[in-house]
């Protein structure tokens, strides 16, 4: 049996997050007015700040991103009887909450709201307690130096060599706890990157417009297509970040970085305004109206990411509207007069794939013996539903554009409008094939890029392509 009480840091070193971080983001979601008194609370010193932020939070211990392989070690020291205690700078109602779902601990000292237990005051807190070199500590971070120079031994937790090698010049290493993997491949995963290619939407009224060759109005697309990028990852970061503990139940989406815990929640509080700020800046350079839409998708994001989300069909038509108005950008950024045919075929197609995307969850979870998607208003019982009604507004599209190949407005661009016609079983096979493949559950990632990451689809889009090649 070992004697030596072990003390484990709780933020980064027993989950890959920060309570802090994790409780603020719920704070933002829960009221995001309240952001206006946390300078006040701050005011009070940080152990304030935590313990105003958990008063008026509840953190789910089920729902973090524990270090698997430091907690299957901690349950082997607890095995043994060891005493272990959680020793955490977190408020200690966040810091209770996890200690009731791990089960581990014989106690757990926290911040109380007047002391921010870290670095020296935990040192001081440890050795009252268990005396010098009277306790093991797990830690993860440089503040844990000041705690280590008292243990009597180091277990150093999802730290690098460089900590690992000033912990041996403070005391014996008993254990060391690799990192997960992480660096510049897992942050442009949290930035999605590969989702940039939804924007390529706002070149669709230059290709419809003929303009694709007219250098000016393809530079004002170019910089628009930039500023609604970093626009988007802006949310996409926002989104993530509010969205923690959905996603972390989600058979994918829990691989996010900040779901799993591989990217620090700073890196995402610092980027996303960083990004809207640059986004902006290059909206300034197009016109006016270009930014107002920007503004407009940035605003109805955000209401997307607080709540309408959550409601049934509310939150397909919210995406097909947010789909629509990347072509009413690209019309805006370029002064392009925007096509009645074009938005009517575009809401209709987009809702379709919008509800793809519902039907992708749905069914994934009906897989996991899930009634009900986590986050949103959906039941399994919905899925025939969905696919009819997502079904139907594909080929309402498409109607659509038999009505347009039949108008006189076609003539103005096309001097074999018939040939324009092909279109027509070429959308209709790509819908129905979309939808098919959505049925047999290979639909893992958004539609639109599915289609730019699935053969068939690239060769259906190369066949669109020469048709109207052929009539212009």
């Amino acid at each position: 049996m070992q004697s030596t009480p072990l003390c484990v840091d709780l933020d980064g070193s027993l989950i890959h997050s920060d309570l802090l971080f994790e409780s603020f983001l719920l704070l933002v979601k829960l009221n995001p007015l309240l952001l206006l008194l946390v300078p006040f609370w701050l005011l009070g010193g940080k152990a304030r700040l935590k313990a105003e932020i958990a008063s008026r939070v509840q953190i789910n211990g089920a729902a973090l991103p524990y270090s698997e392989a430091f907690l299957a070690w901690l349950k082997g020291q607890k095995e043994q009887g060891r005493e272990i205690w959680l020793c955490t700078a977190s408020d200690q109602r966040l810091a209770q909450a996890v200690a009731r779902h791990v089960g581990l601990f014989n106690g757990v000292l926290a911040s109380d709201g007047h002391t921010n237990l870290s670095g020296s005051n935990k040192a001081s807190q440890l050795v009252q307690r268990f005396g010098e070199k009277g306790f093991d500590y797990c830690g993860n971070d440089h503040v844990d130096l000041k705690v280590w120079q008292h243990a009597r031994a180091a277990i150093v937790v999802n730290a690098g060599p460089r900590l690992e090698a000033s912990a041996r010049a403070c005391t014996q290493v008993e254990a060391v706890f690799q990192p997960p993997k992480s660096g510049i491949r897992v942050a442009l995963k949290a930035l999605r990157v590969h989702q940039w290619a939804k924007n390529a939407l706002i070149f669709v009224p230059l290709a419809a417009a003929h303009r694709l060759g007219d250098m000016p109005t393809l530079v004002a697309g170019l910089v628009a297509f930039a500023s609604f990028s970093l626009c988007a990852s802006s949310v996409y970061l926002l989104n993530d970040m509010l969205d923690l503990e959905a996603d972390r139940q989600h058979p994918r989406k829990c691989k996010r970085p900040f779901a799993a815990g591989t990217l620090s929640l700073l890196f995402g509080l610092l980027a996303a305004p960083a990004l809207l700020l640059i986004s902006l800046a290059l909206a300034l350079t197009l016109p006016l109206k270009f930014l107002a839409v920007l503004g407009a998708y940035y605003l109805v994001t955000l209401a997307y990411s607080f709540g309408l989300k959550r409601l049934v069909m509310i939150d397909v038509l919210t995406l097909a509207g947010l789909y629509t108005v990347r072509i009413v950008a690209g019309a805006a950024a370029t002064d392009i007069p925007l096509s009645f045919w074009l938005l009517l075929f575009a809401i209709f197609i987009f809702l379709s794939l919008a509800i793809v995307k519902r039907y992708a969850e749905l069914h994934a979870m009906r897989k996991q013996g899930q009634l009900k998607a986590s986050g949103r208003g959906y039941q399994v019982e919905d899925l025939a539903l969905l696919q009819s009604l997502g079904g139907s507004s594909g080929y309402i599209s498409i109607l659509v554009l038999a009505l347009y190949v039949n108008s006189p407005d076609i003539a103005v661009l096309y001097k074999h409008p018939k040939m324009v016609w092909m279109l027509c079983p070429i959308m209709l096979y790509w819908v129905s094939r979309v939808w098919m493949q959505t049925h047999r559950g290979h639909m893992h990632d958004d539609p639109l890029v599915f289609a730019l990451k699935d053969r068939i689809s690239l060769l259906t889009g190369v066949a669109a392509a020469a048709v109207l090649w052929l009539a212009v």
